[in-house]
């Protein structure tokens, strides 16, 4: 009598699972985003929520939570790189860039860059004979990276799935995204871009550019594992430097 008890335990765990995993997902994105409640600014029901599994919707939170720290990191580097936004086409402003980059439907295709989009873009943002917008370039390759392992989508729904291992992929990449800022330099030896500043009066280095692309890799990371444990899959955790100049496919 104690069999069958036992496999119906083990049948409610399995389809708990799902539900335990969200719970966990969105306390992780609201404590790496700094929210204090998920009641907060609550938006009001909607019926295509009906179509919406647990996964689905953490899976729209993550995204539009990665969305928001990629805004922010492309504001960040303006302010840092004011030079950059002057090699753009006139009249050309952050918020317009933000408009170019977030709209919807995405543009995935930019004459600026010829047509470079998610990691060729990057490596146009660190090509020392690159004379354009790097700050741009470089944000076309992020978003477009982000927007990749999410199958180009926006929004997902129960017919939907997503590839753990292109996530995986998309973190290892903005490790070495992260990286790369840092370290590379013109023929003159200096950064191609500034991501970090400093303060002369409290005589300490501001480091929130480093903190944002932290966050934004946990979130990949966590929902590259997350894909993992819905398909019943493992991750091919391939061996990837943080200094590699070669990125993985997504």
């Amino acid at each position: 009598m104690f069999q069958p008890l036992r496999h119906t335990l083990a049948r409610n765990s399995r389809k708990r699972l799902p539900l335990i995993t969200a719970g966990l997902a969105i306390a992780v994105v609201t404590s790496l985003t700094g929210c204090q409640t998920l009641n907060d600014n609550r938006k009001p029901f909607a019926l295509k929520q009906l179509a919406k599994s647990e996964i689905d919707m953490v899976t729209d939170l993550n995204l539009q939570t990665v969305n928001k720290l990629s805004r922010n990191l492309l504001v960040k580097l303006y302010k840092l790189n004011p030079r950059e936004l002057k090699k753009a086409p006139p009249g050309m402003t952050v918020k317009k860039r933000i408009n170019q980059l977030f709209s919807y439907p995405r543009t995935v295709r930019f004459s600026e860059l010829g047509d470079y989009y998610s990691t060729t873009a990057i490596t146009r943002a660190f090509d020392p004979d690159f004379n354009g917008d790097r700050v741009f370039a470089l944000m076309v390759g992020v978003t477009g990276m982000i927007h990749t392992s999410y199958n180009f989508q926006n929004e997902f729904f129960m017919l939907d799935s997503i590839d753990h291992q292109k996530l995986y992929n998309s973190a290892r990449n903005l490790e070495s995204v992260a990286w790369q800022i840092n370290h590379k330099k013109d023929k003159n030896n200096e950064l191609l871009l500034i991501s970090n500043s400093i303060s002369p009066q409290l005589n300490e280095v501001n480091l929130s550019t480093e903190r944002l692309f932290s966050k934004m890799i946990a979130l990949q990371d966590m929902m590259a594992m997350i894909a993992a444990d819905q398909n019943n899959r493992t991750i091919n955790k391939v061996v990837h430097g943080v200094a590699s100049t070669t990125f993985l496919p997504i």
